[in-house]
């Protein structure tokens, strides 16, 4: 019997410091097709991805504990979360520069979205609606059919 890879979801606690920031990040990255982002340039509308990705849960981070990495400033709940990411950032950023697995599969690209995050098999994917949330816990394979979209649409 082949593993199934292991899979995290989670509800977003719904937080007033990203909610407005993360709200129009989301537009001008319809729009602009441009990775998610929160205030100003926070990766992941400046939630902790170390604790996304270990925990499933989401953690705003503190804006005094951040590490600018890819052209955004990535925002951390703690010392420890950063001195993690810092070691290995390709560990904890989303999969596919934030876009969403199941829209690349279909051959698209669409910014995905942190309060729709998914881990699979150790990687944090950001997902475009419930419903693409919903297929890729299903089905997991949607992963690498996305990684060859996302190979030959350029990254």
């Amino acid at each position: 019997m082949i593993p199934l890879p292991r899979i995290v979801t989670f509800v977003p606690r719904p937080t007033a410091r990203w909610r407005p920031a993360l709200a129009g990040a989301l537009a001008l990255a319809a729009v602009a097709g441009a990775p998610v982002a929160g205030a100003a340039d926070e990766a992941v509308g400046g939630m902790d991805v170390v604790s996304l990705r270990d925990s499933g849960r989401s953690v705003d981070g503190d804006g005094s504990i951040s590490t600018h990495w890819k052209g955004r400033d990535w925002i951390f709940a703690n010392e420890a979360n950063r001195a993690a990411f810092e070691a290995n950032p390709r560990a904890y950023a989303p999969g596919f520069g934030g876009n969403c697995p199941v829209k690349l599969s279909e051959g698209q690209k669409q910014p995905g979205r942190p309060d729709l995050a998914i881990v699979v098999s150790g990687t944090l994917y950001l997902t475009s609606t419930a419903g693409a949330r919903d297929r890729l816990a299903a089905d997991p394979g949607i992963i690498a059919i996305a990684a060859e979209q996302w190979k030959r649409l350029g990254r």
